[in-house]
Order: C-alpha cells, then structure tokens, then sequence
C-alpha cells in the first residue's frame, strides 16, 4: 500500500528535532533540580512546589521543556521524513533522558522495595513495602507504601535481581530504567513488522509511537514497567502476524504474551485479539479453538512456571483491587462520582457515588470488549483481506477501552492504546483522536511525580464529565442515523 502522507519539508523536520531535543534537555535539568530524587520530599501543594530550593526555575524549565517536547512531536504527527529519520530522532531525544532521575512519578522506588521484599523472603503481595521493612520505604509515594505489588511475578523477580545485583538503592534504580529501556527497544523492534503487515507506513507508527513524550518521560526516564509489558506484547504480537497457526510461531507468541501478563495484568486485554491473529486460513470456530488453544496453552504454561519458579503463586491477582485507592478526574468513571458526590453534596446528601461509578465502568468495559472481540471476529469471517489490520485495531480500540473505563488513569497508561493504534490505523488524518489524548496526557504531572489532577479536582472532573456526556450522545445519535439511513 503506498503512503499516504505528505512528504515532510527538511527544514520543518530539522526543527522538529531539535526542539524536541531541547525540550528533553530541559526536562533533564528540571528533574535534576526538584524531580523525585530519593531525599526530596513530595509536594502537597503548587505553592509548596513553588518555594522549594529552586522551585520557579524547576518549574519553568519543566514547563518550557515540555511544550516543546510535545510541540515538535505533534508537528510531525502525520510522518517522519523515514523511518530511519524517526528512529534516531527518538534515540536523540532519549538522550538526555537516560541521565536524569525519575521523572514524572515514584513508582520505580516502589519497584525497587517490591524487589527488597521478595529477596527477604517476603511476598510483596502480601504486606506493603513499609511492613515489609524496606530501609528505601521514604523515597515511595506515600499511598503506595501500604499497598501490595499489583505486579506479576516476573517483573517481581525482575525488581528483586535488580536490587541483588545494583547494591543499593541508586543501583537498583539503573538497572530498572535498563529494563525498562530493554522494553522500549523491544518495541521499536516489533514496530515496523506490524505496520507492514497492517499497510500503515512504518515512519509515521515509528514516530507516534517511540517520539511520543510520553515514552521518553514515563517510560524512559520514569522507568514504568509498562514498557517491558508492552515491547513483550508487541513482539508476541508480531511473531502471530508474520506467521499464523505456525507450531514455533504459536509457543513463542505464547510465551511472550504470557511473560507480558506476568509484568502487568493489562495485557490480558490483549489476549482473546492474539488468539484471532494465531488462527492460518479462514477463521472458522474450529480453527479457532485449534490455533488459539495452542496459543493460550503456551500463555498459561508461562505463567505457572513462573509462579512455580518464583514461588510468588498468583496473589498479585488480589494486589490489583488495591490499584484504585487513587481517586483522580483523569479517570471518566471516578470523574462522573465527583460530580454525583458534589450535586449531593449540594442537595445535603452524601451518595458516595465513586464506587459505584466505577463498577458501572468495569462492566460496561466487560461488554464492551466482548462486543469488540465479535465484531472483530465476524469481520475476519466474512472477509479475510486485511486480516492483521482489523486485529490489530480490534486490540487497540479493546486498551483503549480498558485505559478510559479502569477506576485509575496515569498519563503513561495513554501507551498502551497509542501502540497499537499507530499501526493499526491507515488514514493519518484519523490518527489524531488518539494521539491528542496523548498530548493532553503529556502535561498532566510535575517533575518529582506530583499529579496536577490533585490540584483540579473539581472543574476537572467537571470538565471530564462534560467530555463523556457530548461522547455518549453523539455515539447515541450516529447509531440513529445508521439505524436510519435507507438499506
């Protein structure tokens, strides 16, 4: 399929660049100067951040940094000059990044106790890490000190050779960032077969994807785990594509998509979309049970060795219940109870309406992702051109769903989505619903981990509200006029 996209003008690519390299030095310095070093305290308020030792220039090279970050990403939103242009502008940009410290958040200091529990023959799903008595417990986000590892075991056996072998607190630290750097090259490296085999140009997926601020920040400097999740994702994905129904194809795909869930849970999301990609030929019920048996044998096999092996069993299951103990607007679910709780507040009543909005969130994601997974089916049956394409969408608009209807949003969750969409989608110009998200997510937090949610509860969730209302009904009247339109 030729590409869509315009060329890109040198000049406009050459600024593009290094204003984005820019940016990333400046966000370097920012984290250097108040981000979430291991002594630093955490801010409770924009004033408290703004009188800290060098607050206003923190601040204001956080600020200028990443206007200019996401400014030269979404100029080239449409394409990068080549794939090769848009690889090495992301190294670039990475750069800087790599030497600094955490940035955007603590959790890699929780990853780091997570892993000091396990090697003290504790399971970190069983206590928090300030039970557990790790000496690191200061440098962990207050509501995360007391809370179970959410995490599967192998990134818990990840975290613990980490600190076994780093000697200490800031060694633990590097060695997690080479993880989660391990991870972003793994994605780069399923990139461009995926885009292939959906008919997407490789230098635009290239480019949403791996320039996106959001991976430099959170998953490179802020060393998330969900990069490691995701590279095993993608590659798992990208073994199916390139090879349906092949026996080797389906236990390597098996094993990385089973090593993906066994770092974070959300990439189960994914799996019932692999189990469509595992299937050679028509896609009949019978191959279906046959390609995608095998496939979900070799992830559950992963998955009990692991277990076996690290003698964690599966109680990181229990831990994700605890992961909603964050309240923010940036979820639509816990938006919508805001507002419920503030108009009864207003009325003198007291609904307590969050959880129960966000159940309503889970079940309308379970129904919808069983309506995606049909839909998608029934496309592969009655057609089988563009097999890899409708999939691969199918899966992305399935995360989608799973970021914006789950009780908890963080900015870097915005990547999970964005990677499957950026080779799933053909026309650039429809690449903008999920990439201005991105964007909007990209400005959300402050360089020592503060989540500027905090400080706009209310008109955020207002404006969130307001948001999910206008998506509802104008889903409610393009579904009448289909329903309408002569046949």
């Amino acid at each position: 399929m030729s590409e869509p996209d315009a060329p890109v003008r040198p000049v406009a690519a050459a600024l593009a660049r290094y204003a984005g390299l820019v940016g990333a030095v400046l966000l370097t310095a920012a984290g250097w100067l108040g981000g979430a070093l291991p002594d630093a305290p955490p801010r409770t308020t924009l004033a408290g951040l703004w009188q800290a030792p060098h607050g206003p220039v923190t601040l204001g090279c956080w600020l200028v940094g990443t206007v200019l970050l996401v400014g030269a990403w979404w100029s080239l939103r449409w394409g990068a000059p080549s794939g090769r242009w848009a690889y090495l502008t992301a190294g670039l940009w990475s750069l800087p990044l790599l030497a600094a410290p955490p940035l955007g958040s603590r959790d890699v200091y929780s990853y780091a106790c997570q892993g000091w529990t396990w090697t003290q023959g504790v399971s970190p799903y069983r206590v928090g890490v300030a039970a557990a008595g790790c000496p690191w417990t200061g440098s962990v986000s207050p509501i995360w000190r007391d809370t179970p590892a959410p995490y599967g075991p192998f990134f818990v056996l990840l975290a613990g050779l980490a600190v076994l072998a780093g000697g200490g607190l800031v060694g633990a630290i590097v060695l997690l960032r080479l993880v989660a750097v391990a991870g972003v090259l793994l994605v780069a490296a399923a990139l461009p077969g995926l885009a292939r085999a959906a008919g997407v140009p490789a230098r635009r997926a290239a480019w949403l994807v791996l320039a996106c601020p959001l991976v430099g920040v959170h998953l490179v400097a802020g060393a998330h785990n969900d990069a490691l999740a995701l590279g095993l994702l993608l590659l798992g994905l990208l073994a199916l594509v390139r090879r349906p129904g092949a026996p080797r194809a389906l236990l390597v795909a098996g094993v990385l998509l089973g090593l993906a869930v066994a770092v974070k849970a959300v990439a189960v999301v994914v799996l019932p979309f692999a189990a469509l990609a595992a299937v050679s030929g028509r896609h009949t019920w019978r191959a279906l049970l046959r390609d995608g048996g095998r496939l979900a044998a070799a992830v559950l096999g992963t998955l009990l060795v692991l277990s076996l092996a690290t003698g964690l069993g599966l109680g990181w299951v229990d831990g994700l219940g605890r992961s909603g103990d964050s309240q923010q607007w940036t979820s639509p679910p816990t938006a919508v109870g805001f507002v419920i709780d503030y108009a009864g507040e207003w009325a003198g009543r007291d609904p307590h309406a969050v959880p129960v909005t966000r159940m309503v969130g889970l079940v309308l994601l379970a129904g919808l992702l069983v309506a995606l997974w049909w839909r998608t089916w029934t496309a592969l049956r009655r057609s089988g051109a563009d097999r890899q394409r409708v999939t691969l969408f199918g899966a992305g608009l399935a995360l989608a769903a799973t970021v914006l209807l789950a009780p908890v949003f963080h900015p870097w969750y915005a990547v999970w989505p964005l990677a499957l969409l950026a080779v799933a989608v053909v026309s650039p110009a429809r690449t903008v619903w999920f990439v201005a998200p991105c964007a909007v997510a990209s400005v959300l937090t402050l360089p020592d981990g503060t989540n500027l949610a905090r400080f706009t509860k209310a008109p955020g969730a207002v404006l969130m509200t307001v948001l999910v209302v206008a998506v509802v009904v104008a889903g409610v009247r393009a579904g009448l006029r289909r329903r309408h339109l002569p046949r």
